[in-house]
């Protein structure tokens, strides 16, 4: 394949809005890349309406790769403070210009590129490659979540998640956990001059949110490559009007864990604090948690890793640093997966991720083409 038709690809899949949603339509443009070949088989999973997840299937028997990447990105945002329109990709100075661009369908067609390539050459694959394209890995990994559960990485013996690294020299093989939680509260109004004729919502939220702050305390590890735990209340609502005591109230926080903790033991301390502030028959708080993952803790020393850095080395003379991510990814959901393997975040990107303008090197898109030929080949002939 020319350089012109990898690059058309990458544009392709930029033209296709899948802000949040809408990963059908790029599913859709994966299917009809493949179907032409009857080598291939290709399976699709519905998450919802306009919402599916692919899988694209080479080769069969063990050893088995998966490449994978989700289909969605963020919003767009204000389109008139884009240089130009992002699902309109733009080649500037070296620089491709897109929503998604950096994450990460440039990432997501760089596999699809290299796996279309190995099916047109037409020689057989000593093994299993599959490549898995997800739903909603930017508000909550549940695409990654349904397909593990549907045991599509079940069996597998490497996994490369093609999630943006700085200047595709860095190899992430660890990663915080996150737990995102709402608590509520239940009070009853009343004039704020007569205030012991009501429950004040807003104090008893309070009270949790003193005690949360002192128990998150206890939490003092700190891992050598992801650092600390981090808590943060992120958003506070509650009341109608200055003048009357609040009926409702919420907050909701952030906690990012690292791998020495598993989140249940934040649940339990959570879910304690609720239990015994609502033995206060004037306390009603109810708890609820969004999209909770675990802290991948992954080894820098991994096969997986090695490989990875010598086919890197060979190609570009340098080896990749193995580092850990502060965000959760869909490293988290895999790892659930029936079977024994490692996994690495490495993809093409940049720090524009989410932003206006996003935009990916050209040069690093086919880099990772080329870095993923090497290891595929050096993949499936070691010993």
């Amino acid at each position: 394949m020319k350089p012109t038709q990898q690059l058309q690809i990458l544009k392709d899949i930029i033209g296709i809005p899948s802000e949040n949603q809408n990963e059908a339509a790029v599913a859709d443009y994966i299917e009809q890349l493949f179907t032409p070949f009857s080598n291939v088989q290709i399976d699709r999973l519905t998450y919802a309406p306009g919402r599916d997840n692919i899988m694209v299937t080479v080769g069969n028997g063990q050893p088995t790769l998966v490449l994978t990447g989700h289909m969605d990105t963020v919003k767009a945002g204000d389109l008139k403070k884009w240089t130009s329109d992002p699902f309109q990709a733009e080649v500037r100075n070296g620089k491709l210009y897109g929503r998604g661009a950096s994450d990460m369908k440039s990432g997501l067609a760089a596999i699809i590129v290299t796996l279309l390539e190995i099916v047109q050459s037409g020689k057989p694959v000593t093994g299993t490659i599959k490549l898995i394209g997800t739903v909603g890995e930017e508000t909550g990994e549940y695409g990654a979540a349904q397909v593990t559960k549907a045991g599509w990485l079940d069996g597998a013996d490497a996994v490369i998640i093609a999630e943006p690294n700085s200047g595709f020299h860095e190899i992430t093989y660890t990663a915080k956990g996150v737990i995102d939680y709402r608590v509520t509260s239940k009070g009853k109004s009343a004039h704020s001059a007569r205030p012991h004729l009501g429950i004040n919502a807003i104090d008893k939220l309070l009270l949790f949110y003193q005690r949360m702050q002192t128990a998150m305390q206890q939490f003092d590890q700190v891992d050598p490559v992801l650092g600390e735990v981090v808590h943060n209340v992120t958003l506070i609502k509650g009341g109608e009007q200055v003048n009357t005591i609040p009926e409702d109230a919420s907050l909701m926080g952030n906690i990012r864990t690292i791998p020495i903790y598993p989140n249940q033991m934040f649940y339990d301390v959570i879910e304690g604090l609720i239990e015994d502030l609502n033995q206060d028959p004037t306390t009603d708080l109810k708890l609820e948690y969004s999209f909770p993952e675990e802290a991948v803790p992954g080894r820098s020393d991994s096969p997986l890793m090695k490989l990875a850095q010598t086919v890197y080395e060979d190609l570009f003379g340098f080896i990749p640093e193995p580092v850990g991510a502060v965000s959760a990814n869909e490293a988290a959901e895999f790892v659930h997966a029936q079977g024994d393997f490692d996994i690495i975040d490495f993809g093409p990107g940049s720090e524009t991720s989410h932003a206006i303008d996003e935009y990916v090197p050209v040069s690093d898109y086919q880099k990772a083409i080329a870095f993923y030929h090497a290891f595929i080949q050096a993949f499936f002939t070691k010993e």
